[in-house]
């Protein structure tokens, strides 16, 4: 069978992808600790993969590169460690405010 757009028979068979519902967020709450900590720890450990393959890098390398290579091997750590510490911070959104309500009967029109 012919799955080109063309006229498709009812009878034809389809090919179905299986995809997860979007899930929609009604509130502003914080993504929870857990998957901030793995994210965070994800992205040091990318960064360390890096560092190493600069070290690698820096013996397979001519004189140029390897300095180069040398230089991203010492800042990484600084960087991956900068990076992964940043944790949650706190923004002008999560402070509480407080509004004064006030009881005006009249307000509806009684």
């Amino acid at each position: 069978m012919d799955f080109t757009g063309d006229a498709v028979s009812p009878h034809a068979p389809y090919l179905c992808l299986m995809t997860e519902p979007e899930v929609h967020q009604i509130t502003e709450a914080q993504t929870p600790l857990s998957q901030e900590q793995s994210g965070r720890t994800r992205r040091y450990l990318w960064s360390m993969g890096i560092r190493t393959a600069c070290f690698i890098g820096a013996v397979l390398t001519p004189a140029p590169w390897r300095w180069i290579l040398i230089v991203g091997a010492i800042a990484l750590p600084y960087v991956a460690v900068v990076v992964a510490n940043a944790g949650r911070e706190r923004s002008g959104s999560d402070q509480i405010t407080f509004v004064e309500v006030r009881n005006n009967r009249n307000a509806l029109g009684s």
